[in-house]
């Protein structure tokens, strides 16, 4: 089979970082108190609600800047958007290490007062004036999903990895945002994996965890550009998507460089075509739908997130012999935009 396109029915080789036991394995946290190479890492989980535009996103992070071990902290971060009331609520919080344990699970973390397992989360974040408060159970019913080749998780290149933990988790539970009870009852979406030494140069990020018509199917992409130095690389793009128990994965390096995606605005579009198989994907959300975030990159510098949960996603599947599959997301998408552009135009809330 091509490198191009790997097409499998959630099977692989033992002993491949595709087995279940090791897709599991490289959800563990990384993070090494004391080092003075520079790390980030972050477990995020985001659901949104059927039927509705609203959605929740919180992080777990812990950050070290390159050769200041001392200066290492976890951050908690919170973002609620309520798009039928046109309102984001943002909240970042920070702990000192000393307040922060990482257990053996995958994940298990408590980062001040909060704590994150791979069946729970539960904890709070406050600031200017608003408050954020969640304890949540979610289930994790398919294996983990790898956005890169399996070959990339164990080396340098590329300098920050990503993968799902928990595609297709359901959550439940309880949120309360400046003292409004939200009650979570199986709202669909992810538990995700990032780290590294580095953020991405430049990127966009999506993720349907379900479309309107299709709850079994789970899309993730990114078109993103990396910096050596001086030099940036050309623009690359990976799809990944299960299609209940099928998975195609385009995220081969030449794929990657194949794939054509163009970024306007915030309009995102993908075509990727490979091996008998051709997926087309739009994602897009308008201006006051993004939350804008700082994050810290371990070498110095911060690079600005455009965040939203709330977009919209069409989708056409192809395979050869087949007619095509067509799937909409009204506003259960999430798009994130990584720049060090000011001219964007949102507001930075955390």
């Amino acid at each position: 089979m091509p490198d191009s396109i790997k097409r499998r029915h959630l099977m692989a080789a033992p002993g491949s970082l595709a087995t279940g036991a090791s897709r599991a394995d490289a959800n563990r946290c990384r993070f090494v108190p004391g080092s003075r190479a520079g790390h980030y890492e972050s477990y995020f989980l985001r659901a949104n609600e059927a039927g509705r535009a609203r959605a929740f996103w919180i992080r777990y992070t812990f950050f070290s800047p390159a050769g200041q071990p001392q200066l290492a902290l976890g951050e908690v971060w919170a973002v609620w958007f309520d798009g039928e009331q046109r309102r984001i609520v943002a909240l970042k919080n920070q702990f000192a290490l000393a307040d922060c344990v990482i257990g053996a699970g995958a994940p298990d973390l408590l980062i001040g007062h909060t704590h994150l397992s791979a069946s729970c989360l539960a904890g709070s974040a406050s600031g200017l004036g608003h408050s954020i408060a969640w304890a949540l159970g979610y289930d994790a019913p398919h294996p983990p999903l790898l956005l890169m080749p399996a070959s990339l998780y164990g080396g340098r290149f590329p300098s920050a990895k990503a993968l799902v933990g928990a595609p297709g988790a359901l959550f439940s539970g309880q949120l309360d945002i400046d003292g409004e009870t939200v009650t979570v009852n199986q709202w669909r979406g992810s538990q995700n994996h990032n780290w590294g030494s580095r953020h991405t140069d430049t990127y966009a990020w999506g993720q349907v965890a379900g479309f309107d018509d299709a709850p079994e199917v789970f899309l993730e992409c990114s078109t993103a550009r990396l910096r050596w130095g001086p030099l940036r690389s050309p623009q690359m793009s990976l799809v990944v998507l299960r299609i209940g128990t099928l998975e195609l994965s385009l995220n081969s390096i030449t794929q990657a460089l194949r794939t054509r995606a163009r970024i306007d605005g915030f309009t995102w579009d993908i075509d990727a075509r490979a091996d008998g198989v051709r997926v087309e994907i739009q994602i897009a959300a308008p201006r006051d739908a993004f939350a804008g975030l700082h994050y810290p990159n371990p070498p110095g510098g911060i690079k600005t997130c455009l965040n939203s949960k709330l977009a919209s996603c069409s989708m056409t599947v192809t395979l050869r012999g087949e007619p095509p599959r067509r799937y909409n997301s009204r506003h259960g998408a999430a798009f994130e935009i990584l720049t060090d552009r000011t001219d964007h135009g949102v507001a930075i809330l955390a």
